[in-house]
């Protein structure tokens, strides 16, 4: 049993490439209508001159909370309504912790926390107010698990982990769910994976990595539950991957 996303308004963060475009091409097919966001511009106009849905295209930096607020008041003021956020938009910094430039870990803890939580503090009002929203976050396999190769990535993702599992409870009864999708390796442009015949070989044949499509069909699983169903957390692994 599920419930048609046909017409449903979503925010998709961190769009132009990788999961966020896989799962726009996805929710496209379903009749979503959707604001493509990210940094590259020029992917997210090519992306959605190749999908069928109605899309607003919108360049937001996540570091810009200006720019995370315009991405909402935008969208709203283009549909009307929204009626999930797929806060996707996320950087991997991994190796030893001493030897990464401290900078660097900061723009990861801006982007991969702070960012997706003024997302989400600028949609509840607004899907408190419409009786219903979704909030899904692109969390990791690392907020599971104690990855010893990127110990500030997974604080990152645990942090997320915690985040998803209370803010549920606070606005469950304002007809909101809040989810969280963690894959493990997924063969795309974050491991410099970009070629169709080693993505195939890595993921189907080696089984090690998953395919984007793998993760973009978890999340159209979780979004289309019905409404009395949360699939509160999510952990989709390669089925070799040794985690």
């Amino acid at each position: 049993m599920t419930d048609s996303l046909a017409g449903k308004v979503i925010i998709i963060t961190g769009a132009s490439s990788g999961i966020g475009a896989g799962a726009a091409r996805l929710l496209a097919q379903q009749g979503c209508k959707l604001t493509l966001a990210a940094r590259s511009l020029d992917k997210l106009e090519a992306l959605a001159a190749e999908l069928s849905a109605e899309s607003l295209v919108l360049r937001a930096d996540m570091t810009v909370p200006a720019d995370i607020e315009a991405m909402v008041s935008q969208t709203l003021e283009r549909f009307g309504r929204i009626d999930a956020l797929f806060a996707n938009a996320g950087i991997f910094i991994h190796g030893d912790f001493a030897a990464n430039d401290i900078n660097d870990i900061s723009d990861m803890l801006t982007i991969n926390v702070d960012a997706v939580l003024r997302c989400a503090h600028a949609v509840i009002p607004i899907m408190k107010a419409q009786g219903a929203g979704d909030i899904l976050i692109t969390s990791s396999v690392a907020g599971h698990e104690k990855l010893h190769r990127g110990p500030a990535y997974g604080a990152t993702k645990h942090a997320i982990e915690t985040f998803v599992n209370t803010l549920r409870r606070q606005v469950a009864a304002h007809g909101i769910r809040v989810m969280s999708l963690a894959p493990a390796r997924v063969a795309n442009e974050l491991w410099n994976l970009t070629d169709s015949d080693e993505i195939e070989k890595v993921t189907v044949g080696d089984e090690h990595y998953l395919k984007v499509e793998d993760v973009a069909e978890a999340a159209l699983f979780m979004l289309s539950r019905p409404r009395h169903v949360t699939i509160r957390n999510l952990v989709i692994i390669a089925k070799q991957q040794d985690v």
